[in-house]
């Protein structure tokens, strides 16, 4: 009788199942992104608008972004950097993190762990924040979306 309760050796998941989760954000992200390149936020009426933006006047970080994602998919990479850079450079840093998880993945790795300092973040809260201010000075006019 002994073994009956002996644990088994764990084998480790296969290259498809290791796949199976970044492949399914990429059909996410993928499917996110035709829909915006194919329903235009440049039209009036097909998105809801800023809460802010309609309540002060004022853009928020985030204001274009959706303007920037529709240019990325038609292939327009000035006129997504024009509508918010920073959603581009966003775009980037995911895609990059993204392709070394499948390269991890594929190779039977870990996927990568995002742990960054605190200095970083603070410094991208204050980048943020000075890009929502220039947006909304009277010089910042080609910030906005």
């Amino acid at each position: 009788m002994h073994g009956v309760n002996a644990p088994t050796p764990a084998t480790p998941p296969g290259r498809a199942a290791r796949l199976a989760v970044p492949a399914g954000l990429l059909a996410a992200v993928a499917g996110a992104f035709a829909y915006v390149g194919v329903v235009d936020p440049n039209e009036p009426g097909h998105y809801p608008a800023c809460p802010l933006l309609r309540l002060t006047g004022l853009y928020c970080p985030g204001c274009g972004g959706l303007r920037s994602a529709h240019a990325v998919a038609h292939g327009d990479l000035p006129a997504a950097l024009q509508a918010n850079a920073p959603a581009v450079l966003g775009y980037a840093v995911c895609a990059v993190l993204w392709t070394v998880w499948v390269v991890r993945a594929t190779r039977g790795g870990p996927p990568p762990r995002i742990d960054p300092p605190p200095v970083l973040l603070w410094s991208l809260g204050v980048l943020l924040l000075a890009f929502t201010v220039v947006r909304n000075l009277p010089f910042g006019g080609w910030l906005h979306p």
